[in-house]
């Protein structure tokens, strides 16, 4: 009697199991559901199950994952022959989720998403992109709509460099978030800026190397993190090369070529003139250019100027214009790349990534020399 009872249950819960085996066969897995199994993010399980090239996980990793999906009854084509040591299948549904506050009126939101978009491709995913403008409304809905189409990760991009303080929903999300061109202040997140202090050193110190001692510089809005930054590697070089700040050199600006006018033409008024200037953006030394040509001063013969951003523009001065490139291109490159060291929900407190702005040498910078033809007009009214 006893053992009828026992065949009766071990037959029930042999029959409860296959039952649930079907279900969970017969349900849609997800990589969400493999990620959950593995005890890893979801970005990683897609690096796995596509074959992502470039990304370098455990081998550990990558069996845990495998052992998750086949556990999970997972299907997809070519997944059957799929081991650890594998390269290279191609994905054909990854989405990555790709938001900025303001994408028109800069180029640097494009420039990033191409670099996020490269890196993407390259893995056989896409970008999904859209703009929020810091809406307390619609920022929330725009992401939400994004996770409806299945997005497995998320880049949250800020266009202008600063610390952003982000909404509990964004804590809660399930997949992976990247930082773009922002940070948060508790690390929670991996993120991304460019390095402005250096890139400010390294403009000022190219300067320096040509001889100039008296640099003007003019600035962007000074609420900015980028512009101040920018003026702290111009005053670093300056010190480290043993030169005097100089306050009268400092011009406030706002980022726009007519700033960047009537900066330069409060700089050749006074006494003792810069014989180089370094515009804190390209647009600014637009406007340099123009109050120069008006006064008669050559560019670098009798000023060198000095841009940052290397916008399109910078090209196609007269002269071409030396300045600095924002790595937004690299920065959404690294986005891509770091997707898989973000397990949401982990508590890892993660640095922040500062990539270098490197220089563009052009023609509008020259050796300083001792006298200048425009220097025997000093005291001179501008024209």
């Amino acid at each position: 009697m006893n053992d009828t009872v026992d065949d009766t249950t071990t037959d029930k819960k042999k029959s409860a199991r296959i039952t649930a085996r079907r279900k969970r066969v017969n349900k849609r897995v997800t990589m969400t559901d493999i990620a959950r199994i593995a005890g890893c993010s979801q970005a990683t399980v897609s690096f796995v199950l596509n074959k992502t090239p470039g990304i370098k996980l455990a081998t550990e990793t990558r069996e845990r994952v495998i052992e998750a999906a086949r556990s999970l009854g997972y299907a997809a084509p070519n997944f059957a022959h799929l081991d650890a040591s594998d390269t290279y299948v191609p994905a054909v549904d990854g989405k990555i989720g790709f938001v900025v506050d303001q994408l028109a009126t800069s180029p640097e939101a494009v420039v990033a998403i191409e670099g996020a978009r490269q890196a993407s491709w390259n893995a056989g995913n896409i970008i999904l992109v859209a703009q929020t403008l810091n809406d307390p409304e619609m920022e929330p809905r725009t992401i939400r709509a994004l996770r409806e189409q299945g997005i497995s990760a998320l880049i949250y991009m800020a266009i202008f460099t600063r610390e952003v303080t982000l909404p509990d929903y964004l804590y809660d999300l399930d997949i992976p978030l990247i930082l773009l061109n922002c940070y948060t202040s508790d690390y929670a997140f991996p993120a991304v800026i460019p390095s402005e202090i250096a890139g400010g050193q390294h403009s000022t110190r190219h300067l320096i190397q040509h001889g100039h001692k008296r640099i003007g510089i003019i600035t962007g809005e000074p609420w900015m993190e980028a512009a101040q930054d920018r003026l702290r590697g111009y005053r670093r070089a300056l010190a480290t090369a043993d030169i005097p700040f100089d306050p009268d050199l400092v011009m406030e600006g706002d980022w726009s070529a007519s700033a960047g006018y009537k900066a330069t033409r409060s700089l050749l008024a006074l006494k003792d003139r810069p014989t180089a200037i370094f515009c804190q953006n390209d647009r600014s030394a637009i406007g340099c250019y123009e109050a120069l040509k008006e006064a008669g001063i050559r560019i670098p013969e009798d000023i060198s100027v000095i841009g940052y951003d290397d916008e399109e523009i910078s090209r196609h001065l007269h002269p071409q214009l030396t300045t600095s490139v924002l790595p937004h291109r690299a920065m959404g490159r690294w986005a891509i790349e770091q997707l898989d060291t973000y397990i949401p929900g982990s508590g890892t407190r993660y640095p922040i990534t500062k990539l270098e702005c490197p220089l563009v040498e052009r023609l509008s910078v020259t050796d300083c020399v001792e006298q200048h033809p425009y220097q025997s007009n000093l005291g001179q009214p501008l024209p």
